[in-house]
């Protein structure tokens, strides 16, 4: 029997077999208390009929005991708080010891009150409820027999003590199953999230790559095609000026006209192969897919701004910009509680900058540039995007302050890009 079966976070099938474990675990403990507090009663039943205690006295003291402890399987059942519990464990204690005053042999039960005690009561309140139990188990056969023995005061004493601990290593248990859930539940978000983010890259690479080559081709053409046809047409249009017979001259002239309407159409070929300007950028529709998929979980508002100007950028660019912002986001949903985020992604001439704003409840910045990473904290993360960064020739810029929210900047430097204007 325990009534503090506390309630236990669910159990996701994909990730049940620890969870599952530390659950059996805990139900064969709980199982196997309230099989002693059975034994225990039975037992001091039988000792106190064998002892000569009336059959209707030691019967009903019995009885009494069983049932007072059946009321609490039924209380851990019940949605009812821990002040109830323990106003349980003092009626129980109370038949305990009116079952006492009928046989000392009803003693034995003192160790199943160890045991509730131990993981119902907070620390110093167990304590001091087990020496009162304790002091009523020593002082019973005196109270019955005007004397007593050294295994009636260290028996008790023995059993007490053990009974404490192994009701602390109880409750040490179910703490770390409540922990180890905790850990697999995040492990489970952490998979799925970063699965989300797998998909987001290689659907952003996809776009980059396909705009890279459209825009290469683009270029090839009107590099080569496109001029070929242009200097076909100027040195048609001048030819036909010089040309004195009208056959040759209008041979000259369809020439001119064959490779203006080409042109014309290479022209339009390069317009849809390399709209740069004309398309929304890839990194721009992915940040705000992943800003739409914030707001439709969690509720927080949502900006985007992208600047007309910013030039196409190299996939390795995109790709971490893109990782900047899911990691971001990503400690946003997690940690921030904010309620408002902004992403910006910001033409500087020679470099790109995206900021993140979030009015969540921020950290201390100046900490976390300074303390080492330890196992089971947050911070990897953002590390690791600005170590990417930094391989890029860029940086990440973190400022934050505890209650006044986040602000993240990445920049990268275009010095090796081509910018038209």
């Amino acid at each position: 029997m325990t009534t503090s079966r506390h309630p236990q976070p669910p159990v996701r099938a994909d990730h049940a077999g620890p969870a599952r474990l530390a659950s059996t675990t805990v139900s064969a403990m709980r199982f196997g208390q309230d099989l002693i507090a059975l034994v225990l009663v039975v037992t001091g039943t039988a000792r106190a009929l064998a002892a000569g205690t009336s059959v209707a006295a030691a019967v009903t003291a019995g009885v009494a005991l069983l049932g007072a402890y059946a009321a609490g399987l039924v209380l851990a059942r019940a949605p009812h708080g821990p002040a109830a519990v323990r106003w349980w464990l003092l009626v129980l204690t109370l038949v305990w010891a009116a079952a006492v005053a009928v046989s000392p042999e009803f003693v034995w039960f003192a160790f199943a009150l160890w045991l509730l005690a131990g993981h119902l009561l907070p620390g110093p309140a167990s304590v001091a409820f087990a020496v009162a139990v304790y002091a009523i188990a020593a002082l019973a056969p005196i109270a019955h027999h005007g004397t007593t023995g050294y295994a009636n005061v260290l028996g008790p004493l023995i059993g007490g003590v053990f009974a404490l601990g192994v009701s602390r290593g109880y409750l040490e248990l179910l703490r770390e199953a409540a922990e180890r859930e905790k850990l697999v539940s995040s492990l489970a978000q952490a998979q799925r999230e970063m699965a989300d983010l797998q998909d987001e890259l290689a659907l952003t690479q996809r776009a980059s790559g396909a705009m890279s080559e459209r825009t290469r081709l683009a270029r090839d053409i009107h590099d080569t095609v496109a001029q070929s046809l242009s200097s076909i047409r100027l040195l048609s249009h001048a030819a036909g000026a010089r040309v004195q017979d009208a056959e040759a001259a209008r041979a000259i002239r369809q020439v001119e006209t064959l490779a203006g309407e080409g042109l014309s159409d290479v022209r339009r070929i390069v317009a849809a192969l390399a709209p740069v300007e004309l398309e929304s950028d890839p990194l721009a529709d992915a940040l705000a897919r992943m800003l739409e998929r914030l707001r439709g979980e969690t509720g927080v508002e949502t900006e985007l701004h992208v600047d007309a100007t910013l030039p196409a950028l190299p996939t390795a660019y995109e790709v971490a910009l893109m990782r900047t912002a899911q990691s971001a986001l990503a400690n946003v949903r997690l940690h921030a509680h904010a309620s408002r985020v902004v992403l910006s992604l910001i033409d500087e001439g020679d470099a790109v900058r995206l900021d993140i704003v979030d009015d969540g409840r921020g950290f201390d910045a100046t900490a976390w540039e300074s303390a080492p990473v330890r196992a089971g904290e947050s911070g990897y993360g953002l590390r690791f995007i600005r170590s990417r960064l930094r391989e890029l020739g860029g940086g990440l810029d973190v400022e934050a302050v505890p209650g006044e929210g986040t602000a993240l900047s990445a920049h990268l430097v275009l010095t090796l890009l081509v910018k038209e204007t």
